[in-house]
């Protein structure tokens, strides 16, 4: 039995939906042939076969990048499933059960531990960041916790990391300080008043590790393991300091970063400090899972702090989607059923990643692929057929999908373009932002 979840509240008017049957469904043209290498992950005992929904994860490799994973949880038991190649040199399988870097995942993260501290009476949502971390910023106006993470404070986006897509690759080893980045990307004015708009801010979530470690006197990483890694025994989960691999990786991250023609760039060995608390993690399928479980099921906040973090703004003017405190709340329209989608997503250099639960009966799915900068748009395709086959069951038995005659396919809006701009950690004004623009459909 699927456990239900709390309906959320917003602050705008009730959210309309957003995913409609053909963003998230399945239409007429033929599947995108699988790739080689496809394999689905082992079954559990009484499990059920999903061939629908390996065919629709091949969809995402086949759309142009190297490889991808998927990892499901829901009433047909656990399933995780790799297409592609994990390592383009040696052409290794991609491995289900890998780490990979989770990117601005890493907010709810970080914005569940600030809620703990909240919940301990250790901060308040409310009280202005100088309050705790004096002179850091720059402005005149006060911001507060809430709206540092809510994206409502009007911080500039980022600092400039890169000024090309070569930069990708060349200053990929070059260490930051936390305040160092702060301190630069604060140079520029705010976007608007704190509190009168939304704009995705990494920054925003630099000062909130460092509030973090103020507040607690431990490095964010220690508190990451005290709060929530080890009590859910996440053992695929870490922040990385200095630390600039992945270790035992799903798949090996790759960019598109040189002249036409010259082979993707390796680019998984990488200093995070760039991101940090913004989206350093490095984390595995299963344990996105885990933890988004476990969060929305009330095991790590109190119901009133997690109240607050689900209540929601619109990401921007006329979107339905919304964002709480680190949190996504994305409506979908399956045709016989609405519900949201809670959880985030992330993109850094080689890794891009959704991990999504089902708000009605708990469904949840982590995908991750292995380019994401340079990834082609075309692979919101493959991401809205593998969302289709789960959320919308089309690869459940007597499912509208089911049967050999109707496998996932290409048609329709992809995935990512229902997302705001912004959502990936990409620079603004980066050459490439996948996600931003799609083709028109042809059949």
């Amino acid at each position: 039995m699927r456990r239900a979840r709390t309906i959320a509240r917003t602050l705008s008017v009730p959210v309309t939906v957003a995913v409609s049957a053909t963003l998230i469904g399945v239409c007429a043209a033929p599947a995108t042939a699988a790739p080689p290498g496809s394999a689905g992950g082992p079954l559990p005992p009484g499990g059920t076969e999903r061939p629908l929904l390996q065919q629709a994860l091949d969809t995402v490799p086949g759309y142009g990048v190297p490889g991808a994973l998927t990892v499901v949880d829901d009433d047909l038991g656990h399933w995780s499933g790799g297409s592609g190649v994990g390592d383009v040199a040696t052409g290794q399988a991609v491995r289900p059960d890998g780490r990979f870097r989770a990117g601005s995942i890493t907010k709810t993260f970080v914005a569940t531990v600030v809620l703990q501290l909240v919940d301990e009476g250790r901060i308040g949502l409310d009280d202005p960041i100088a309050d705790h971390l004096p002179g850091l910023l720059p402005y005149p106006q006060p911001i507060t916790v809430r709206q540092l993470l809510q994206h409502t404070s009007g911080l500039p986006r980022d600092a400039r990391y890169w000024t090309d897509l070569a930069g990708i690759d060349t200053e990929r080893w070059r260490h930051h300080e936390p305040a160092e980045l702060i301190a630069e990307a604060t140079r520029e004015p705010l976007v608007f008043e704190p509190g009168t708009g939304w704009a995705y801010s990494n920054i925003g979530y630099q000062v909130l590790g460092l509030l973090v470690e103020e507040v607690t006197g431990r490095p964010l990483s220690t508190e990451l393991n005290r709060r929530i890694v080890h009590p859910l025994r996440l053992r695929g989960t870490y922040l990385p300091d200095r630390l600039p691999l992945v270790l035992s990786p799903a798949m090996r991250g790759y960019e598109a970063l040189h002249p036409p023609g010259t082979a993707l760039t390796d680019v998984t060995e990488y200093d995070m400090s760039w991101i940090w608390a913004a989206g350093a993690l490095v984390t595995t399928g299963d344990d996105l899972n885990r933890f988004y479980d476990a969060l929305l099921g009330g095991e790590l906040l109190s119901e009133e702090a997690l109240d607050q973090m689900r209540t929601t703004v619109p990401m921007q003017e006329g979107s339905p989607a919304g964002y709480g405190l680190g949190l996504m709340a994305l409506p979908i329209d399956c045709g016989t059923r609405q519900s949201v989608l809670w959880g985030h997503n992330g993109g850094v250099p080689g890794f891009l990643s959704y991990s999504l639960v089902d708000e009605a009966d708990g469904q949840r799915l982590t995908i991750a692929m292995n380019q994401a900068l340079t990834a082609p748009v075309e692979t919101g395709y493959g991401v809205n057929n593998v969302l289709g086959a789960v959320f919308c069951d089309l690869d459940a038995p007597g499912g509208p999908g089911a049967g050999p005659a109707s496998p996932p396919n290409a048609e329709g809006r992809p995935f990512t373009a229902a997302l705001p701009d912004g959502l990936t950690d990409v620079l603004p004004d980066a050459p490439v932002r996948p996600g931003t623009a799609a083709p028109t459909p042809t059949d």
